[in-house]
């Protein structure tokens, strides 16, 4: 795969499907050169063999689809190429999209109500005068903000607190009845004169004028995230930290509100400790509410390495019941939802060491494994007595499949452009003892050709992340280059239990960089195709940190990448949104501690010529890090470089720009050209 083939790359959400199990439809969406944004459509899938996908709509982004339980109306969000994500709703059976909203920061979630009626949508809504809410008030010359709390940023978002994201819930119009028109002319002089304004641009002359009304439900100052309507229409259920000194902890909550409105309650198992709970949702039968959450400990800060649980309680209130084996399982729902399959059943996906598994839990403590094996499920639903999933695997960056008898019947095929133009490598499984004897699972990507090849360790993020048997846009990349490929899961990693991951907790750089050389070094002795005098090593987030620690210690390496690392955890601790307690919680508070895991207190170790890539909207691993990284570097001699992007947060390498993220794969091509060139990827010599 070559730098210019990322449009090639679709990816598939979350399906939605009818509820007469006869279609599903999903988002396709990819990068797009020309738009330099991802641009994709709604697909129609049916179920029954032999009848091919065809695109549903055709606007700019079309994403998160979502049938009425009636099945007569399908819900969408579309944004446009100036817009943000907007609630439309179109027939079922086809028809012209119809906007209900006009939220100034676009809506971020919506759900249905069980008669069809209303939907409950998220919107980030900002404080009078911010973000454009004033005109001629540019972000410039906003006011200043004075800030009490520790959470008051967030990566991607940028600040919070003066933009919550808040319920609203909006009734669907009749399809089928006349279009509003905007009034103009006498009309609209008329309408002017009984809102008593003279104004061009008063609300009667606006285009939100002609949207259906939409009805805010909460009003805390702080995100209400996965929303959800109660079996019976009568409440909403939603996640958010409404609790006391909610400030100095990372616990969130259920709370359930009337959807006719009125003050939110806390939806608490007796039983229930300090928790993350991240998805909740009633049973389709009433009797039950399932959520998902993570266990912080006495603390409510806790969460190192923690696994997320499903849990379920009696919906009048009780005690819940743990599900999953919380020790060796980390459940997901399809992103803040959970999905339900029957009366009173739910699924969910594990991570499981390198792949991702679809799982169904029922209330009583039944649960049964339906789809595992050498994939990663993205998302699933159930309907009409049909079972639907979207997945990735070493062949398809995304496509969709229906279970039948226990197996996957393949619905469709986004990816067959890019293997035909790409040539894509498929991964070969390997497991190595670490020096002390423990096992350390991962994966070779080997380049076409004879070798020996120069190779590149790769470090994934997290550290609570794991690298999986999907088909990886970097991998495939640095092999089209030359490249081996060596990406494993060492201890820190997820997806090997509680335990695995909680083997760094203040000993970061130990367990973890033994495991990843390990892992070399196995490959070394076993495939003569490597070439062990050209390596190279890279790695992003907690990835650049252990490359940055790394290269302090060993010095075999031809040349590092150190890319939007966590390198000192002294200056992340104010500047990082999440610093207050990320780095503490990992490496320890004290000053001895930090200084022994900081690969800002060992740089003058390293000797390795290292390139620094890093974003200058990153709010997760501020910029800082990196620029104080290059310049320690430089004023020690050691050759170094530094790449960073304008307008580009922590998620440049997975949802950057098209052009950006291009043109940071052509920049790590030209680093290990200079350092560790190949046949396909020359230096000048």
């Amino acid at each position: 795969m070559k730098p210019d083939q990322l449009p090639l790359l679709k990816s598939v959400s979350a399906p939605a499907v009818h509820p007469d199990g006869s279609r599903a439809v999903v988002s396709v969406v990819r990068p797009d050169f020309d738009a330099d944004s991802y641009v994709g459509q709604l697909w129609n899938v049916p179920l029954e063999p032999d009848k091919l996908p065809r695109r549903l709509t055709r606007g700019f982004r079309d994403t998160a689809p979502a049938f009425s339980p009636d099945g007569l109306v399908l819900a969408f969000l579309r944004a446009t190429p100036d817009g943000n994500p907007q609630l439309h709703v179109v027939e079922a059976a086809g028809g012209e999209p119809q906007l209900l909203t006009d939220a100034k920061l676009g809506i971020s979630s919506f759900a249905w109500s069980p008669d069809s009626r209303h939907i409950v949508f998220g919107a980030r809504t900002p404080d009078d005068g911010r973000y454009g809410t004033l005109d001629g008030v540019s972000a410039g010359r906003e006011d200043a903000r004075f800030i009490t709390d520790y959470k008051y940023r967030m990566n991607s978002v940028g600040y919070t607190a003066d933009k919550p994201v808040q319920l609203y819930i909006v009734e669907v119009p009749e399809l089928d009845e006349e279009p509003r028109v905007a009034p103009a002319g006498r009309a609209l002089k008329a309408r002017k004169a009984e809102a008593g304004s003279e104004d061009p641009d008063s609300d009667a002359a606006s285009p939100a004028a002609l949207l259906p009304p939409a009805r805010q439900l909460t009003f805390a100052a702080t995100d209400h995230n996965g929303a959800s309507f109660s079996a019976d229409g009568h409440s909403v259920y939603f996640i958010a930290s409404l609790h006391e000194n909610s400030d100095f902890d990372l616990e969130t909550g259920v709370y359930r509100v009337p959807a006719a409105g009125g003050p939110p309650e806390p939806v608490k198992a007796a039983n229930s400790g300090r928790q993350t709970v991240t998805a909740a949702r009633q049973s389709a039968n009433g009797r039950w509410l399932f959520f998902t959450a993570q266990d912080l400990g006495e603390s409510g800060q806790d969460f190192v390495a923690k696994n997320t649980a499903v849990y379920v309680m009696a919906a009048e209130g009780g005690d819940a019941t743990v599900l999953s084996d919380v020790e060796t399982m980390d459940v997901t729902g399809n992103g803040d939802s959970l999905e339900l399959r029957g009366p009173d059943s739910v699924l969910v996906l594990n991570n499981a060491q390198g792949t991702v598994e679809l799982l169904q839990f029922g209330a009583t403590g039944d649960h049964s494994l339906l789809v595992h094996g050498d994939r990663v499920v993205t998302g699933a639903a159930s309907a009409g007595g049909a079972l639907v999933v979207s997945f990735a695997d070493a062949a398809t960056a995304g496509d969709l499949a229906v279970l039948e008898d226990g197996q996957l019947r393949l619905l469709t095929d986004f990816s067959a452009e890019l293997r035909l133009q790409a040539e894509i490598v498929e991964p070969r499984e390997l497991t190595f003892d670490s020096a002390d004897g423990y096992p350390v699972h991962g994966w070779l990507v080997m380049p076409p050709g004879k070798g020996p090849h120069p190779v590149l360790l790769n470090i994934h993020g997290g550290p609570f992340s794991q690298y999986t048997v999907a088909l990886f846009d970097e991998a495939q990349v640095y092999a089209a280059a030359g490249y081996a490929v060596l990406m494993c899961n060492p201890r820190g990693s997820s997806g090997y239990g509680q335990a695995h991951g909680r083997s760094i907790k203040e000993k970061m750089g130990t367990v973890d960089m033994q495991d990843v050389l390990a892992f070399l070094d196995g490959a070394l002795a076993k495939f003569q195709e490597l070439d062990g005098k050209a390596l190279g090593i890279m790695g992003g987030s907690y990835g650049g940190y252990l490359t940055a620690w790394t290269i302090s210690q060993d010095h075999r390496f031809k040349a590092a990448i150190v890319e939007r690392g966590f390198l000192d955890p002294v200056s992340f601790i104010g500047s990082s949104d999440i610093g207050w307690f990320f780095g503490g919680k990992y490496t320890g508070t004290s000053a001895e501690q930090m200084a022994a895991q900081s690969p800002m207190a060992a740089i003058g170790n390293v000797r390795t010529p290292s390139l620094v890539i890093h974003s200058e909207d990153d709010l997760r691993c501020p910029v800082e890090q990196g620029q104080r990284y290059f310049t320690a570097l430089k004023q020690q001699g050691v050759e170094a470089a530094f790449l960073v992007f304008p307008g580009e947060n922590h998620e440049l390498s997975r949802s950057g720009t098209p052009h950006h993220r291009k043109q940071r794969f052509e920049g790590i091509l030209r680093w290990w050209a200079r350092y560790l060139p190949s046949k396909a990827n020359p230096g000048n010599g």
